[in-house]
């Protein structure tokens, strides 16, 4: 319950019975999750190896990515959540959602376990030079498969939900490598 709601109010809350109906309740909570997780991750993957870092910078920065986002995704999850039931208790509406803490973690959770794909490649033994391929191919698999999973529990078709995520994904995993070369480039000339 929102803080400082002392009197009980009417709520439409339902607890999700069943792993379908957990999945559709906290959906948006997952795909959030897991999107943010899988592309900030990339992107710092990209980034790094974009920059010509070396393959520990890569894994001590993606992991320390993987702490600090994915908690202060949930607990931005939790907040954005009360702020939200506190909105409408002061219209004097039903509370839509009595646990927002469940919520916070759903999205930490899809964050942390989607966004350790990326780095993978860079935990395995695979040939030398090849991490950031390896990274790629799972990055948008992961994407694409994050996309058919969410039309698992909705009314998308598979493949359209799959290649939605995979391409606006793909946007900005090129962005950030994008943006990792440059800056590399630019510091070379300083």
């Amino acid at each position: 319950r929102p803080f400082g709601d002392a009197m009980p109010r009417e709520s439409l809350h339902i607890e999700p019975q069943g792993a379908v109906a957990v999945a559709r309740h906290y959906i948006r909570d997952l795909v959030y999750g897991a999107n943010d997780g899988i592309i900030t991750t990339f992107a710092v993957v990209a980034g790094v190896t974009g920059g010509s870092l070396s393959h520990l910078a890569v894994l001590v920065v993606g992991v320390a990515n993987l702490a600090a986002d994915g908690v202060a995704m949930g607990v931005g999850n939790l907040l954005a959540i009360r702020a939200h039931e506190s909105a409408l208790a002061a219209d004097g509406r039903p509370e839509e959602e009595a646990y927002p803490w469940k919520h916070g973690v759903a999205t930490l959770l899809s964050f942390v376990v989607a966004g350790t794909v990326p780095l993978l490649p860079y935990m395995m033994p695979v040939r030398d030079g090849s991490q950031l391929l390896w990274s790629v191919v799972l990055t948008m698999a992961s994407l694409f498969g994050v996309g058919v999973a969410r039309a698992a529990v909705t009314r998308d078709r598979w493949w359209r939900a799959g290649f939605e995520m995979l391409l606006l994904g793909g946007v900005v995993a090129v962005a950030a490598y994008g943006a990792g070369a440059l800056v590399a480039a630019l510091a070379r000339d300083i």
